[in-house]
């Protein structure tokens, strides 16, 4: 028989409930941890929220304090308890499952419990003895869920989102390193898997750089909508039980706490009905997934072989492919980072249900949007980072074997139309196609060009249309 666990007894509108002594936690607490055994995971694992939540406390302490609805001695408790989960203790005590029923409750009132039992020991006392700072009436003075929790989980995301920005630029600038290096390789550019006209690796590399900065804008843009919160709207939004000033009051103090550039909604009802915030954050997150997850086809596809397919690119070999094949090797980065991408368009549609079924005054599934999001974020940050070192950083190319491909593909014959025509340049195509023969090969034959105008024409500077 195991060895029996110390408890108190804390009573809530179901009953009575036994918490083990030593938890930080509260019934409100226990009765979610029984209720939803959804993901296996618990709050924990979202330092970010956890961090928010102590921010959002502690500024309505604040607040509360300095409109004179919260004495000093408890506000000191508490803001001190905040500050100290917000530093990153007693994170293990926040052990309810993200996904939950009840718009978020379970977690604001973990929030709550744990912060009122670390600022009661600050004060002195036990843990539980309520009497003294209360986890509703203290912890939660002026607030409801439906505002301190949505108002948490926006502060979290914009959090969450710098580390996803900060590895894009790595990934981004791995890219142009090798658009740099690569700057006079080249090869043959292809449309709909046909050859088309020349360029360069460097070039090639460039146009994915740019595309990822152009993402990193646009979600540097979405973090805007964000930074407006409903605290205050407490409820449904009519700021029922907050007095005159408390909105502003914790907004100004939420924004030194965390020094981002918060700002109240002008309108709390329908900010406290409205997710549509999160449903735009959501839809960037998915267009930079299918942007990274098509650079991620293309790297697979120009490093197919090696000796049949492409083999524009060598990837770097990371891992044995195959328990079979001996010798192979597969583009398992890639891989990996077109699943992230999957599954982030998987949790956009999460995003986009959970934001429609929303109904009247509160959207009860804010709790798997900020889930959904929050795997998002950290999934295609560690994707980026990934793909970046383990894979783009160490490409290498065989430029005289795509010179090679480029000298003997049909499409060349595109880079001397100019000089011939479209008729004379279908003529040597066709031939070229036929015999297996190269364009420079028969141009020279026929005596169109002379080789020194054939070689100006062919350059890479001119292939490729370069111009730095």
């Amino acid at each position: 028989m195991g060895e029996l666990t110390a408890t108190r007894v804390e009573h809530d509108l179901i009953g009575d409930l036994e918490v083990p002594v030593e938890a930080y936690w509260g019934v409100h607490t226990l009765r979610a941890k029984q209720n939803f055994d959804i993901t296996g995971t618990q709050l924990s694992g979202n330092p970010h929220l956890i961090r928010a939540l102590a921010h959002v406390k502690q500024a309505a302490a604040r607040a509360n304090h300095e409109l004179g609805l919260l004495d000093a001695q408890r506000a000191a408790a508490i803001d001190a308890a905040c500050e100290r989960i917000a530093a990153g203790e007693l994170h293990d005590q926040f052990i309810i499952d993200p996904i939950q029923g009840g718009a978020g409750t379970s977690t604001n009132m973990n929030a709550n419990e744990v912060i009122a039992n670390l600022a009661l020991e600050i004060l002195g006392h036990a843990k539980g003895e309520y009497q003294f700072l209360h986890p509703n009436d203290h912890v939660n003075l002026s607030q409801s869920t439906n505002d301190a929790y949505p108002t948490a989980v926006n502060v979290a995301t914009y959090f969450a989102t710098q580390p996803l920005l900060e590895a894009m630029k790595v990934l981004e600038d791995s890219c142009l390193a090798k658009a740099a290096e690569f700057r006079t390789v080249v090869k043959m550019g292809r449309t709909q898997l046909q050859d088309a006209v020349p360029m360069t690796v460097g070039q090639e590399f460039r146009g994915w750089a740019v595309t990822l900065g152009e993402d990193r804008a646009r979600l540097t843009e979405s973090l805007s909508l964000v930074t407006e919160i409903n605290l205050g709207a407490t409820a449904i939004g009519t700021g029922l039980n907050a007095p005159a000033g408390y909105a502003e009051a914790a907004c100004r103090h939420l924004a030194e706490l965390t020094g981002l550039p918060l700002t109240t909604s002008p309108d709390l009802i329908e900010a406290t009905s409205d997710v549509g915030a999160f449903v735009h954050l959501s839809g960037v997150l998915k267009r930079v997934a299918l942007k990274i997850s098509k650079i991620c086809n293309d790297l697979r596809l120009l490093s197919s072989g090696p000796r049949a397919g492409l083999n524009d690119l060598n990837l770097p070999a990371v891992q044995s492919g195959s328990s079979i094949m001996p010798g192979k090797v597969n583009p398992v980065i890639p891989e990996v980072v077109n699943q992230i991408a999957y599954q982030v368009v998987g949790h956009d549609l999460t995003v986009t249900m959970a934001a429609e079924g929303g109904q009247l005054q509160l959207n009860a599934f804010e709790p798997v949007i900020a889930h959904s999001i929050g795997l998002s974020l950290k999934h295609l940050t560690n994707g980026c980072l990934t793909l970046a070192t383990r894979c783009i950083d160490g490409i290498t190319v065989d430029e005289d074997a795509l010179r090679r491909e480029v000298e003997n593909s049909i499409g060349l014959v595109t880079a001397l139309n100019p000089r011939l025509g479209y008729a004379q340049s279908t003529s040597i195509a066709l031939e070229a196609l036929h015999t297996g023969r190269g364009v420079a090969e028969l141009v020279l034959e026929r005596g169109l060009l002379s080789a020194a105008d054939l070689n100006e024409l062919l350059s890479p500077e001119r292939l490729a249309n370069l111009t730095d």
